[in-house]
């Protein structure tokens, strides 16, 4: 039985501490050279007005059925047992496995990159992977094994009670708050406008490249804002959470949103943008340039402090999903368990630390690039449709304690938002996106034919 322990304030620092992280410190230089300048803050912007239309079709749904398990609660509460409730309940957990282990180590994966600025030899590549895989020719670098390293601890250090937990997951929320707090200090104190608004020639024509461009400084602004829905994960132990999660989504976007323009506009106002758009540590490198190598290594040691935090509510929120699907019967029963003693789902714990691991092989951008396209059309895409359903369904309705003002701006906003990420990536990626689902369509048919064999109940729909 999950203990409801989470107020508000550990709900915001869960949230903010999974959407800061690492994600910003290693991604302001690809939005700058997604759109080849400080227009990209526009990026950013779009990302902001894309984020808070998502964060209110999420916090309807998680008012309208308050639970754990985030998009699998949401649509096991919505369809429950039709075709349709179990088609979208088994592609959501399908994805899940593969974006969610991918999301967690890109903050193990981006923590070692910066740890690389006291340890050099992070960078070294120790093996090729075409020698143990072949015809995958990708290097195995030291980072990458320190990031598994990272994984294994977080996930040693998110197995206990879940008040306890809580309190660790504050102490880490507040230093990430002096992380970017310093950042921003540090950078308007120093702020050169003429460096921050150095537009090169054509940065506002409407050309098919800068559309394109956009388009990828959305999808990297959308990564970082990933995690305001991130306590819907854990909704059966927070309190009152049918008026706590809208609270805290909205909250953590607001706060954030305000962190990720004010720290871009401050470090592009320090550093020139050819040279941050080249940094692998753009952070380090704007402290080490205004106060010198010893406050950037102080700052190094915050951002991995920081880092910590956001694998650390990652893996807290997402090892809540195979618990949920477990418990309803749409995932192996083993997973369903709970610690006899700490009353918290270790089985589902273990089992995202160890995809996360192993994720931690992979390449950087290729993880962003890869659990980013194949979420949107089950996950987001299909929540949004959702939110248009319960619109239909007065029961529902009449017990919302939030509704999404302007409805149905915001979820439009968000569905042309979304669509607009997935459209303008890369083939390969629109590819691996596709691909994820076509597979998983199968597999579902797969599996939903042995259900009925076994005996299983006769679907609805």
């Amino acid at each position: 039985m999950l203990r409801r322990r989470l107020r508000l304030l550990q709900a915001v620092s869960l949230n903010m501490s999974m959407m800061v992280g690492i994600g910003p410190f290693i991604t302001i230089p690809t939005i700058i050279a997604a759109m080849q300048g400080p227009q990209a803050m526009v990026g950013w912007i779009a990302g902001v007005v894309v984020a808070l239309a998502d964060g209110l079709v999420w916090s309807e749904l998680a008012s309208a059925f308050p639970g754990s398990g985030g998009t699998y609660h949401f649509y096991d509460s919505a369809y429950g047992e039709s075709r349709v409730g179990r088609a979208l309940k088994f592609l959501f957990v399908w994805q899940f496995l593969f974006s969610a282990p991918l999301e967690v180590a890109t903050g193990a994966i981006g923590l070692a990159q910066y740890a690389g600025f006291f340890f050099p030899g992070l960078d070294a590549t120790v093996a090729n992977w075409g020698a143990i895989i072949p015809g995958v020719d990708a290097p195995l670098r030291a980072s990458n094994l320190a990031g598994l390293a990272v994984m294994g601890l977080v996930t040693f250090l998110a197995y206990r009670r879940i008040e306890v937990a809580g309190r660790l997951l504050v102490v880490l929320w507040v230093g990430m708050l002096l992380t970017v707090g310093s950042v921003i200090v540090v950078g308007l104190a120093n702020f050169d406008p003429a460096l921050a608004f150095d537009f090169p020639e054509g940065a506002f024509a409407p050309t098919s490249a800068n559309a394109m461009g956009l388009g990828a400084a959305l999808a990297i602004a959308m990564y970082d804002f990933l995690g305001y829905f991130q306590i819907c994960y854990m909704g059966d132990e927070v309190e009152e959470p049918s008026r706590t999660l809208p609270r805290a989504i909205i909250i953590s976007l607001l706060a954030v949103a305000t962190i990720y323009l004010t720290m871009n506009v401050s470090i592009l106002g320090v550093l020139p943008w050819r040279e941050a758009m080249a940094s692998e540590h753009v952070a380090t490198d704007m402290m080490e340039r205004v106060l010198g190598p010893a406050a950037a290594g102080l700052l190094t040691g915050m951002v991995v402090w920081t880092a910590l935090a956001s694998i650390f509510a990652a893996t807290l929120g997402y090892s809540r999903v195979p618990y949920a699907s477990a418990k309803a019967g749409h995932f192996p029963r083993f997973f369903a368990a709970t610690h006899p003693r700490g009353d918290f789902p270790h089985r589902s714990l273990v089992l995202l630390g160890i995809l996360g691991m192993l994720a931690c092989l992979a390449d950087l951008t290729t993880v962003i690039a890869a659990l980013l396209t194949s979420r949107i059309l089950i996950q987001f895409v299909g929540q949004i449709v959702t939110v248009f359903w319960i619109r239909t369904r007065p029961e529902i309705m009449g017990r919302l304690k939030f509704r999404m003002p302007l409805f149905p701006l915001p979820a439009l906003v968000a569905l042309v938002g979304w669509l607009y990420v997935f459209g303008t990536s890369t083939r390969a990626v629109i590819a691996y996106g596709l691909g994820s689902l076509v597979l998983g369509v199968a597999a579902f048919l797969v599996w939903d034919r042995a259900a009925r064999r076994r005996g299983a109940a006769p679907l609805e729909g």
